[in-house]
């Protein structure tokens, strides 16, 4: 989907292809092991080589939004993206979350922070990612550094 294709969409429409799409990279990342799930997991690969990230997914819910150490790390990981021209994303639901990017028993402690990276082959490259990409240059322009995405329901 081209930008003029996503920008003509009715703002519902936007948002509900845009949550898709985000669930759909993340299934096509998990599966050709091109993410990194959890705050410290993610802060060694930036840290390693910053130039394999290719997008930034940030999440919280009410239950932690009031965590002052956790709020710290998403403020020190978005300037990073920043830094980096790295696309990021907040998402909503911890829950919705964990269920697309965890293990087949649906645990996974800590999704506050998804990466989604470049294998080093070069051999992955996923339409719904540019279209990620191109909704972040969007919001961007908007003034909008960091727009929150609501995940698709099951």
């Amino acid at each position: 989907m081209t930008l003029e294709e996503i920008l003509i969409q009715k703002p519902a429409e936007r948002a509900q292809s845009t949550g898709k799409a985000l669930e759909e990279v993340l299934l096509s990342a998990k599966n050709n092991d091109c993410l990194t799930v959890g705050v410290y997991e993610s802060a060694k690969v930036m840290n390693v080589d910053p130039d394999i990230v290719s997008f930034c997914i940030l999440a919280t819910d009410e239950e932690w939004e009031c965590d002052i150490a956790l709020q710290i790390h998403f403020t020190l990981i978005q300037s990073f993206c920043f830094d980096n021209n790295i696309s990021i994303v907040r998402v909503n639901d911890m829950q919705r979350l964990t269920e697309i990017v965890g293990d087949k028993a649906g645990q996974l402690e800590d999704a506050h922070c998804c990466l989604i990276t470049n294998p080093a082959d070069g051999s992955w490259e996923d339409p719904a990612l540019e279209k990620m990409h191109l909704f972040c240059e969007e919001s961007r322009s908007l003034n909008d550094w960091v727009p929150e995405i609501t995940l698709p329901e099951r």
